[in-house]
C-alpha cells in the first residue's frame, strides 16, 4: 500500500466511524495504517552476512533481498523504487538444518542464502550448507558436517512467490558468493564441505542451468609442525574486466583432544591476503602480475600473496574494493588474542591498500569496532558501511568516510540506531540504488527472530505494520 492509499483509508475510516469512532476501532485503524522501519520480523538467527553475497540485487527498478528466516529457510522480499511497494517475503525452499530438535546447536547460521538474476531475469538462490553430511556421499575436497548446499530458481522470470530446486551443485558447500560477468557468465564460489575443506568455483554459461565441476582454488592441508589444518576465508568480488579480486586470511584448524591441550576449531584467524582470477584466461595472479599455481597452499600465499601479517591478532571477514587507478582498498577486522589464546577481544576495521609499489596501513584511521563492507568511490575517497555498537549502548549501522585514500575515517551517516540492539550485517546490495545500500538484521536478547531492515540515503525503506509483521501471518 502506498503512502497516498494510506491516506484514502484514513480519511474513508473516519469518514465512516464519524464521531462515534471509539479508542479500539482506532487502535485498530492505527494498526492498519502505521509505518514501521523494517519490512520483516521472520530473520532468524545471524539472518544475514557479509560473506554471504550477494544478499541483495537491485534490478530493473526493484531491489531484492533474501535473508534466513524461520527454521533457516531462504526469505526473499522486493521493494519497487517507483510504486513503493514491497512484496513477500516469500520463501524460496526447504534448508536441510534447522529442522533437528535434538540437536545442541540450535542455529547453525552457515547456510544463509545468496543470490545472482541471470540474463533471463531468473532469480537462483543458493542455500542451506554447512559442509554436508556424510548420507550426501564421499566428499573428496574436504570433510562433512551438516546441511546440504541447495540451488533453487524462480519458476519465473523477477517473480519470487514461485521456486524450484536446481540439483546441479555438490551437496558439500557452504559461505555460497555469487558473481555475474558482463557476458552472463555465473560463478560460484564456496567452501567444499567443513572446516577442513578446499574452496572451489564452478562456472555456468547457460544462465545457471549447468555448472561445470569444481575447481580448487585455494587448499587445506594438514600442517607437519602441529597437529593443525590449514583453511581460508576468502571474500570474492568484481574487478576491472574480466577480473575477479579476492582477498583472505588464514585460518589455523587445531586438532582437538580429550585433555585439552589442544584447543580444536575455534576462530583463529589471522594475516591478510590478496590475488586475482582472470576468467578469460584462467590464470591467478598477485599484486605484481606473477602467475600463482592453483589450489593455492599456504606457502605460496605466504611467499606471493600475503599483504600483512597480524602477530598477536585475530582477523575476521575481509572485503575489497578497486580505486580508480585499479589499486585495492581491502577492509578487515582485526583484534588481539586474549591470554587463554582461545578468542580475541572485539575487532577493529582496519584498511590497507595498494599504492601502486607496496601495501599501507594507517594505524590511526579513527575505524570502530564493527564488521561491514567497502565502497571506494575514486582514488581519494573511501566509505566503510559498518555496524558498531555507541558508548551508549546503542547499536547503530553508520558510514564512515574518508578522503585521504584511507588514511583517516570519521563517522559521515547513521542509517539506524536502536537502543540495547545489535546487528548481523550483509555486503552492500549490488549495483545498489541510493535508497537501498544494505540489509541488516537486529538482534536482541531473549529472541532468535529479528527485525529486517534495508537500508538508504534516506534511511530504513518502511513499510505498513501490518504486512511487516510475518511471523503473525
Amino acid at each position: 500500500m502506498t503512502k497516498k492509499q494510506c491516506i484514502i483509508k484514513i480519511f474513508l475510516c473516519l469518514i465512516i466511524f464519524g464521531c462515534k469512532t471509539n479508542k479500539k476501532d482506532l487502535k485498530s485503524i492505527d494498526s492498519e495504517v502505521q509505518m514501521v522501519d523494517y519490512f520483516a520480523d521472520n530473520g532468524f538467527g545471524n539472518a544475514v552476512a557479509v560473506v554471504q553475497h550477494p544478499a541483495g540485487i537491485y534490478y530493473k527498478g526493484v531491489t531484492y533481498v533474501c535473508y534466513q528466516g524461520p527454521l533457516e529457510d531462504p526469505y526473499v522480499a522486493s521493494y519497487n523504487h517507483k510504486t513503493k511497494v514491497w512484496k513477500g517475503p516469500y520463501k524460496a525452499g526447504i534448508s536441510a538444518m534447522g529442522k533437528d530438535p535434538n540437536r545442541k546447536k540450535k542455529i547453525d547460521n552457515h547456510g544463509k542464502p545468496s543470490m545472482i538474476i541471470d540474463d533471463l531475469g531468473y532469480i537462483h538462490i543458493t542455500f542451506g550448507g554447512h559442509g554436508g553430511m556424510r548420507q550426501h556421499g564421499e566428499n573428496t575436497l574436504g570433510n562433512h558436517h551438516y546441511g546440504k548446499n541447495t540451488h533453487v530458481v524462480s519458476k519465473k522470470p523477477l517473480d519470487i512467490s514461485n521456486w524450484e530446486v536446481l540439483d546441479n551443485i555438490p551437496p558439500f558447500g557452504t559461505y555460497n558468493q555469487f558473481i555475474k560477468m558482463d557476458n552472463g557468465d555465473i560463478y560460484l564460489f564456496y567452501r567444499h564441505g567443513a572446516h577442513r575443506s578446499n574452496w572451489v568455483y564452478q562456472k555456468s554459461t547457460d544462465n545457471g542451468r549447468t555448472f561445470s565441476d569444481p575447481v580448487s582454488f585455494l587448499k587445506h592441508k594438514r600442517r607437519t609442525d602441529m597437529a593443525a589444518v590449514d583453511s581460508w576465508y576468502p571474500w570474492i568480488t568484481r574487478g576491472n574486466g574480466d577480473d575477479l579480486i579476492v582477498v583472505f586470511d588464514y585460518h589455523l584448524c587445531s586438532d582437538a583432544n580429550k585433555t585439552g591441550t589442544e584447543l580444536g576449531h575455534i576462530a583463529k584467524r589471522y594475516n591478510v591476503y590478496y590475488t586475482i582470477f582472470n576468467t578469460v584466461t584462467g590464470k591467478w595472479k598477485n599484486i605484481n602480475g606473477e602467475s600463482v599455481e592453483i589450489p593455492i597452499t599456504r606457502e605460496v600465499a605466504d611467499e606471493k600473496m600475503r599483504v600483512t601479517t597480524t602477530p598477536g591478532n585475530w582477523t575476521f571477514q575481509g572485503v575489497v574494493d578497486l580505486d580508480t587507478n585499479g589499486n585495492p582498498h581491502i577492509g578487515m577486522t582485526i583484534g588481539a588474542e586474549n591470554e587463554q589464546g582461545n578468542k580475541s577481544v572485539p575487532k577493529h576495521m582496519h584498511h590497507y591498500r595498494w599504492d601502486g609499489t607496496s601495501w599501507r596501513h594507517s594505524e590511526n584511521s579513527g575505524l570502530p569496532i564493527g564488521n561491514g563492507d567497502i565502497k571506494v568511490l575514486n582514488n581519494q575517497d573511501v566509505q566503510m558501511y559498518l555496524d558498531e555498537k555507541d558508548n551508549q549502548g546503542f547499536g547503530e549501522i553508520s558510514r564512515w568516510d574518508s578522503n585521504n585514500a584511507g588514511e583517516t575515517f570519521t563517522k559521515s551517516k547513521t542509517f539506524l540506531r536502536k537502543p540495547k540492539a545489535s546487528f548481523a550485517i550483509s555486503a552492500l546490495i549490488e549495483n545498489a540504488h541510493p535508497d537501498a545500500q544494505i540489509i541488516v538484521a537486529e538482534r536482541k536478547k531473549g529472541t532468535a527472530f529479528r527485525k529486517m531492515y534495508v537500508l538508504g540515503e534516506q534511511g530504513p525503506i518502511k513499510r505498513l505494520k501490518n504486512d511487516a509483521k510475518v511471523l503473525e501471518k
